[in-house]
């Protein structure tokens, strides 16, 4: 079956609409009419192959919102009608231990991703969600609550989760102290969710103007993190922090906002490494740095099932299809509060 969708077909093009095949639909498998596509920053990298992994030609998206139409012989989760979602990674071995223990986005195959991936029934590249419908095996499809808008809910699947993940894997509750560093897709995600379950949140950011904002979403205070009396105002507070910016950057001034056990979460991946941090202070105050990859198809799940009992979304701006490169554009710029997010009903395919 083909269907319409937005096509990269070499780094140096602008995406443009052309038709794509989907597999044909397996006993486990899920179609879904694609209603919503967040654009990520990872979709740009891969289609300008900014990471020198890109197979043309690519379709990227990967926080899809969507609708059933139809479902394989022994799909058994899922109907036609229901409301879903489909994020980062569409299959994983399912056999090595991260799998079996319910975290595959660490499957030590590596997972295979919603795009630019392969598809093991054909061998040929997995399509994302800037396209009219997408098929996925049910057991990498989530439920989205009924309650929520569901523009605002496709960017939970991967800038939600992103940030979800390592606050439950490290066990935030009420009452504890956690810092966000950058407001952008991931960082105001951290905020909300971090606030929701109870935490006393700081934002890091170098944009004094973002404060406003950052509190709206949660955030008990902002730090101007240039601002070298407001850091040392803050020594020592914090239990953990979700560091969430993409590029290279000290992170000695924020170990120092951490209160002795503390850890610091990157989530953010820089062109460039950051700079060896000091080891004395964390030697002595026993700081760790960890790194925390997407999360996994359960914590996806649990994720959204805690924003529709909160009514928590993401802050979006909505556009149609032929729109993607101006998207493109203004996301580089950091001209987005906080992710767009495509109307795949709205889009126009014209070819």
């Amino acid at each position: 079956m083909k269907i319409n969708a937005l096509v990269a077909h070499a780094a140096t093009s602008p995406l443009s609409t052309d038709q794509i095949a989907l597999r044909p639909l397996q006993q486990q498998d899920v179609t879904i009419e694609v209603l919503y596509c967040g654009v990520c920053h990872s979709d740009l990298h891969m289609a300008r192959n900014e990471w020198a992994v890109s197979r043309y030609p690519l379709v990227p998206g990967h926080e899809i919102v969507g609708r059933v139409i139809d479902v394989g012989n022994q799909v058994s989760r899922f109907a036609p009608g229901d409301i879903v979602g489909v994020g980062v990674m569409v299959d994983a071995c399912r056999e090595c231990h991260f799998c079996q223990n319910q975290a595959e986005q660490y499957c030590e195959e590596g997972f295979t991703p919603t795009y630019n991936g392969i598809d093991k029934y054909t061998g040929e590249n997995t399509w994302g969600g800037y396209a009219q419908q997408v098929i996925v095996d049910q057991d990498f499809v989530v439920s989205v609550p009924d309650n929520l808008p569901l523009a605002g809910v496709a960017p939970l699947l991967c800038a939600g989760v992103t940030v979800w993940s390592p606050l439950r894997h490290f066990g935030v509750k009420a009452g504890d102290k956690v810092g966000v560093v950058g407001l952008g897709g991931l960082g105001h995600m951290a905020v909300k969710l971090a606030s929701a379950l109870g935490a006393e949140v700081t934002l890091f950011t170098t944009s004094p103007q973002k404060g406003v904002d950052a509190k709206r979403l949660g955030a008990k205070q902002v730090v101007v993190s240039h601002d070298a009396e407001q850091m040392a105002a803050c020594q020592t507070s914090l239990d953990l922090i979700i560091d969430c910016v993409a590029a290279s950057h000290d992170l000695n001034p924020y170990l120092a906002t951490l209160k002795t056990n503390g850890r610091l979460v990157l989530v953010g991946i820089p062109e460039t490494p950051h700079t060896s941090p000091a080891i004395t202070p964390m030697v002595f105050r026993r700081l760790s740095i960890s790194g925390s990859s997407i999360g996994s198809i359960k914590e996806t799940q649990e994720m959204l099932d805690f924003c529709g009992q909160h009514g928590i979304t993401s802050d979006i701006e909505l556009l149609s299809g032929e729109n993607i490169e101006t998207a493109f554009t203004r996301m580089l710029n950091g001209d987005v509060k906080y992710r767009f997010v495509i109307d795949i009903h709205a889009t126009r395919w014209s070819r």
